[in-house]
């Protein structure tokens, strides 16, 4: 699977959006604009590296669940 550097930023913010939908605190987490420029300032390999996926949740299923 090659995905799109797109695909994985929004991924990865959506799944962002997720995490810090009930429990956001200002003083320790990125607003979303943040980390959305955070995202997109990385390489793909990073942008994968990022997920945190491996053998046991795939970055398919990655994308699956947050693409």
């Amino acid at each position: 699977m090659n995905p799109s550097k797109e695909q994985l930023v929004e991924a990865l913010y959506n799944e962002y959006m997720y995490l810090i939908h009930d429990d956001y605190d200002p003083e320790e987490d990125m607003s979303a604009e943040e980390y959305l420029k955070l995202m997109q300032s990385l390489s793909v390999e990073e942008l994968i590296e990022e997920t945190g996926t491996d053998e046991e949740f795939t970055l398919e299923e990655f994308l699956e669940a947050y693409g």
